[in-house]
């Protein structure tokens, strides 16, 4: 399965029919994307699965429709097992940014919880999922394909969010501050976060 988001929407590719959501349901060769994408952002749609008879041939035909911009990312936790967080755009977020070039994945996400919150000594425990949304860039859209991973840190120096980017927070949080937190974020951020619980388990 995938998971799309537009608009905190998701397009849901698939081979089951088990529909869980209670979406409308599409059959993915008989489909324009474009036409669904649109109801998505107007509002026409909640969300929508998208059943394929091959999923990895029917989300690769997705895939090539739209330029694919890599961004890599990290759930960070401290000592005490908070979680950092960045206020951005009167949302809660996680540090992520773009695959600069000749940067790895993992080089890109240590790097950007560092420029974003001021975050250093990181270290990688684990890959979590692969995010996906669709964003508009010059009139076209742009999918968004970000790789999410689990980060310790052992620094306890002060936090400085980068305000260039339009953060004005970084903050590490407890679970009871990032349960608040998670009722005013991206729907993918959420899917990184219960990723984490499952990793917990």
């Amino acid at each position: 399965m995938y998971k799309v988001f537009v608009n905190d929407k998701p397009i849901i590719f698939t081979t089951s029919i088990k529909n869980e959501e209670d979406f409308s349901v599409y059959i993915c060769k008989n489909t324009i994307i474009e036409e669904l994408i649109y109801g998505l952002k107007v509002g026409k749609l909640n969300g929508l699965y998208l059943y394929c008879n091959n999923l990895t041939e029917d989300w690769l035909s997705f895939k090539v429709k739209f330029k694919v911009i890599i961004a890599a990312g990290g759930l960070v936790l401290n000592k005490r097992e908070e979680v950092l967080f960045i206020y951005r755009g009167n949302k809660w977020d996680l540090p992520k940014g773009r695959v600069e070039d000749g940067e790895g994945l993992e080089e890109t996400a240590i790097r950007e919880v560092e420029e974003e919150c001021g975050v250093k000594n990181n270290s990688i425990t684990k890959k979590l999922l692969v995010t996906y949304h669709l964003f508009i860039h010059q009139n076209k859209y742009r999918l968004k394909e970000t790789h999410w991973y689990l980060m310790n840190s052992n620094y306890q120096g002060s936090l400085t969010p980068q305000l260039e980017e339009g953060i004005t927070e970084a903050v590490f949080k407890n679970k009871e501050a990032t349960c608040k937190a998670l009722q005013n974020t991206f729907a993918n951020i959420k899917m990184v976060y219960e990723s984490y619980l499952k990793n917990v388990d």
